[in-house]
């Protein structure tokens, strides 16, 4: 799929990572959705299904926690107050203990719910808003939203297929 240069395609690339992504992340047995046997975000380290998920729910949430800073005119911590983009592994460990609590189910609801919020804060935002100009060094706004989410779903979906074949 070509790197999105606009709000709808944006928007697009977000929804059919998305679809296919949930399509196969429902395919995961409840019974082992927590086994640690795909290779984790950090070198040498194992994660869950349930911890893919929480993964990306976190990265999700924090994209929408950058936009809402940004439209308060705050300052935004990229990646994340405390981590920087060279230790993500740390970032991803956050993540799954933030949502360990969650039930499987609960955690792809959760998914979902913040997903069609992102969706919601992406399309109220015109074209110049999000390519108009650089956002974080040289990424535009709409490049960084489309890293941290569309482009994750497409990768979560390369791990949770593999595993599902295993």
């Amino acid at each position: 799929m070509a790197i999105p240069t606009s709000r709808v395609e944006l928007l697009q690339a977000i929804s059919t990572n998305f679809n296919r992504l949930i399509a196969d992340l429902a395919q995961v047995p409840i019974n082992r959705a927590r086994e640690a046997t795909l290779d984790g975000h950090a070198a040498a380290s194992r994660m869950s299904p349930a911890d893919l998920v929480a993964y990306l729910l976190g990265w999700n949430t924090l994209v929408l926690s950058w936009l809402e800073r940004d439209d308060r005119g705050l300052p935004v911590d990229f990646p994340e107050t405390g981590f920087k983009w060279n230790a993500l592994g740390r970032l991803a460990q956050k993540f799954y203990d933030d949502y360990r609590e969650l039930s499987y189910s609960q955690l792809l609801e959760a998914l979902i719910d913040v997903k069609g919020r992102l969706v919601d804060s992406i399309a109220s935002r015109t074209d110049a808003e999000l390519y108009g100009c650089p956002w974080y060094g040289k990424w535009s706004k709409g490049r960084m939203i489309q890293l941290n989410t569309a482009s994750p779903y497409a990768n979560a979906r390369g791990r949770i297929r593999k595993w599902l074949k295993a």
